[in-house]
């Protein structure tokens, strides 16, 4: 994605302009624009220069970003990307305006209501009041000549938007003004007093002038609320460090972070912040890497590890190897994909382009029809003027547009702080709506890695004696079960003893001699050959077995010594976060390709709905679609085998990232290793669409509201009569309003569940018949045919899996292969279908299907 900065922007009406004249051109194949950043997001093939000039051409101005954000970052610039600009210039305007429109209300309201006294030139001399005022009525239009000069250039351009409604208000204000000044001059000359007294009362140069400055004023805060909003991206930036220590001939040399290269050698010291990624060479420490995955408690680090920029090193000395550098490190992926989530678009922000694309003329044609309305009725003209300005300024469409960007760009923040990275606001708003979680057991409900959970000794055996046999065993071993049995020992301090004549067999178990004793090890099978296992031991390991663990047999001189019990074991916050889960009514299903009785065990001790066992790697994508028919489903995997299911499902959800964020299949990529970010994620979605709906309402009922009592609708009913002045200040406070609701989600606990409830959903998920045999009878059904899609605008990997995605969600569709270098999409359909429905599927992703064979 091209990223471009747009100038001119004051409303979601620009920001639809600017949209919709980038999309016409031919080679975009999708445009996203952001009125919160005031950036542009371009996929396609079209020039930079054509880009530039579509936006001009719109009335606005364009340039290409120079550098990514997270090249920014890098190079210590941190702030520039995202530094509130408009605030200092807002501030500076409103107080010169402040200023002058003190004096004018003096003069204006000070004195003509309350009497208050005026120099004697002035007193009796209305000419000169009128003039006066006028005058400083003008200095404050200079002041804020910005929204004359943007509002009219939009106009001239078919583009009305806020600017064009402030200044039409404000102008039309001061033409009658100044048309009531003239009047009155020609009165006085004819000598005509009671005449020049009615002119005064026409007088409507203060409401310009306040209207100008209460904009002024909402765009002010509007600004600073804004920037409070992207406060999560710049406290990543502002993490990049600025300087490396690098190691060359032994000689320590201290250079700025842009001139370390892959592979260079640097040192950090205690209390330093690493400055790259790399690999730990030498040394050991404790490493506290809670910016970068929210974990608190810091990660012990020796030689072999991985350490990422940004990070603080706690304790100990440490010498790195450069393995990733600039743009590549972990911080700077971290800060593009938050930014890139930004410059996407919600589904749900689509209403409010809609509406805000017709809104603004839309406000202009009420806004005559007011006048002329009460004309005809035979209002004076200074009473029409006042009804019509009022519904100008009053409209907001700048609520509108904020009303989704400001929560997308708050919740993907909240979500950085916290390690959980949403790669776009669709995933965002899309997450909440999840009926069904597929967890992959290995690594996501286990550990991963199995540990010793059962010591058994026989009758006069002691542990320790068990062990030290078993780990002496097993020490020659590569099993990833002796690797187990060897880390228990090192924990209880037992030192293994050296085995001669080892024999394995694979399968089966293990042999070896030590100080001339025969040991033994491996499954019962096995040991029943060399030992007498009784029939209560054998209870106790078919126990075991049904529990999800692996007895471990061990015998010495033909004599069985006990049993030891592995399994991987289930992460300490698993079952809280599958309670948590189904607390939030999600129905929770477990995928493992082990046996049904192992499965039901670990099943049942998380806490899982449903159990489907026997499921090898390539076949999860199959589970993921049969699960689809019941509803919304998420897939949690590690993101490398799992990669299909997560492509297939709904939402993939990359569990276990660590420094690994780019992975192209996931549409959520959790940094830290833990189940309960699967829960706070869907919280913080639910949470995110919850203020979305919020502000589009406030943003929706204010204009239904402000908009007739401008026009004076309840005016013959109850007198109900609307200021201009009042009308400003209700559309200023309004664009705030909405900013600072959004800011509110910072105070969102995304891991308490005092507050879950199930979220109403049409489908209810039914219990999976877990027979291993469906899938594999499903294909065997299926009477396949294959359809090849010529596609264009597929630029990357994320482009590939949106439309694999999107196909495979067709009810005929049964597989997808998609390749963006070819261009094309080979879909395996189990029925006949139009062509024109795959084509429907595809464009509605904006990509441009050329041909179907």
């Amino acid at each position: 994605m091209k990223q471009y900065t747009v100038t001119g922007m004051s409303c979601a009406a620009c920001s639809t302009r600017v949209e919709k004249a980038v999309s016409r051109l031919s080679g975009v194949t999708s445009c996203s624009v952001s009125l919160l950043t005031n950036s542009m997001g371009v996929e396609g093939t079209a020039k930079e220069a054509e880009i530039i000039r579509a936006v001009e051409e719109a009335g606005y101005g364009a340039a290409v970003k120079g550098t990514d954000i997270s090249h920014t970052a890098r190079t210590g610039d941190a702030e520039a990307a995202l530094k509130d600009t408009d605030t200092p210039l807002l501030k500076q305007r409103l107080y010169y305006s402040l200023g002058f429109l003190l004096i004018l209300m003096y003069l204006s309201m000070g004195h003509m209501m309350w009497n208050w006294p005026l120099p004697g030139f002035l007193a009796d001399n209305h000419i000169a009041m009128g003039l006066l005022q006028l005058l400083l009525t003008v200095i404050i239009m200079i002041i804020n000549q910005k929204f004359f000069v943007s509002g009219f250039k939009s106009f001239i351009h078919g583009a009305p938007n806020m600017d064009t409604l402030v200044a039409l208000g404000a102008g039309a204000a001061f033409v009658y003004s100044a048309y009531a000044l003239f009047a009155m001059t020609d009165a006085q000359v004819r000598g005509n007093t009671a005449q020049v007294m009615e002119y005064m009362h026409e007088f409507y140069f203060e409401s310009a002038a306040m209207i100008l400055t209460l904009i002024t004023v909402g765009k002010m805060l509007e600004a600073k609320s804004k920037g409070r909003t992207t406060d999560a991206l710049k406290g990543l930036m502002k993490l990049a460090p600025k300087t490396a220590v690098l190691l060359k001939d032994g000689q320590e040399t201290e250079v700025s972070i842009e001139m370390v290269k892959k592979g260079d050698i640097f040192v950090v010291r205690p209390g330093e912040n690493i400055p790259v990624d790399g690999i730990v060479l030498e040394g050991t420490s404790a490493v506290n890497e809670a910016a970068l995955t929210g974990e608190s408690i810091p990660a012990d680090k020796a030689q072999g590890d991985l350490v990422s920029a940004a990070t603080i090193n706690q304790s100990g000395f440490l010498k790195c190897e450069a393995s990733r550098v600039g743009e590549d490190t972990t911080l700077s992926q971290i800060i593009q994909m938050v930014s890139d989530a930004a410059a996407t678009k919600a589904p749900i922000a689509k209403v409010a382009d809609k509406v805000s694309g017709i809104f603004v003329p839309a406000v202009i044609a009420i806004s005559l029809v007011t006048m002329a309305v009460w004309l005809l009725t035979g209002a004076g003209i200074g009473f029409a003027l006042a009804r019509g300005i009022s519904v100008l300024v009053i409209s907001c469409p700048c609520a509108l547009g904020l009303a989704t960007p400001v929560a997308i760009m708050v919740g993907n923040g909240i979500g950085a702080k916290n390690g959980i990275l949403f790669k776009t606001a669709v995933s965002l708003e899309e997450t909440g709506k999840i009926d069904i979680v597929a967890l992959d057991k290995t690594g996501t409900i286990t550990r991963g890695e199995p540990r010793v959970t059962d010591v058994m000794p026989m009758e006069g055996i002691s542990e320790d004696v068990l062990i030290h046999s078993a780990s002496s065993l097993e020490q020659k071993s590569e099993h990833p079960l002796a690797k187990a049995v060897l880390a228990y020992a090192q924990e209880q301090k037992i030192i293994p003893g050296d085995v001669a004549e080892f024999t394995a067999l694979p399968g089966n178990g293990l042999s070896g001699k030590i100080e001339n004793a025969l040991l033994c090890g491996g499954n019962a099978e096995f040991i029943q050959t060399h030992a007498q296992i009784p029939q209560e031991v054998s209870k106790l390991a078919k126990r075991l077995a049904e529990e999800g663990k692996t007895p471990l047999f061990f015998s010495r001189n033909g004599a069985l010594l006990g049993i030891v019990a592995v399994a991987d074991v289930i992460k300490e916050d698993s079952p809280r976060a599958i309670r948590e889960l189904k607390k939030l009514g999600i129905h929770v299903v477990m995928l493992t390709g082990d046996n049904q009785r192992t499965a039901d065990a670990i099943g049942k001790e998380a806490g899982v709905d449903e159990v489907i066992a026997g499921v090898l790697p390539d076949g999860k994508e199959s589970v993921i679609r049969f699960l689809q028919e019941k509803g919304k489903v998420a897939m949690v995997g590690d993101g490398i085998n799992d990669a299909p299911a997560l492509t297939r499902a709904d939402m993939g959800i990359a569990i276990g990232a660590g420094t690994d964020v780019a992975i192209d299949a996931a549409d959520i990529v959790l940094m830290k290793n833990r189940l309960s970010d699967v829960p706070a994620a869907i919280r913080l979605s639910r949470a995110t669409l919850k203020n979305i709906h919020e502000n589009l309402f406030w943003a929706f009922i204010y204009n239904i509201i402000g908009i007739p009592l401008a026009a004076g609708i309840w005016i013959p009913l109850f007198g109900w009569q609307l200021n201009p002045m009042f009308g400003a200040a209700a559309m200023s406070l309004s664009s705030f309003c909405v900013v600072t609701n959004a800011l509110r989600l910072n105070m969102q606990n995304i891991y308490s569940d005092r507050k879950d409830r199930p979220r109403n959903r049409k489908h209810k998920a039914e219990t999976v018949n877990s027979a291993v045999k469906w899938p594999k009878e499903e294909k065997k059904e299926e009477n396949n045919m294959e359809k090849t899609m010529k596609i264009e605008g597929m630029m990357c990997g994320h482009c590939e899996a949106s439309v694999k995605k999107c196909l495979e969600a067709l009810a005929q569709v049964t597989n997808a292969e998609v390749s963006h270098e070819k261009g094309t999409a080979v879909v395996t359909l189990k029925e006949e279908t139009a062509d024109d429905i795959l084509k429907k599927a595809v464009e509605e992703l904006d990509y441009k299907v050329l041909s179907i064979q």
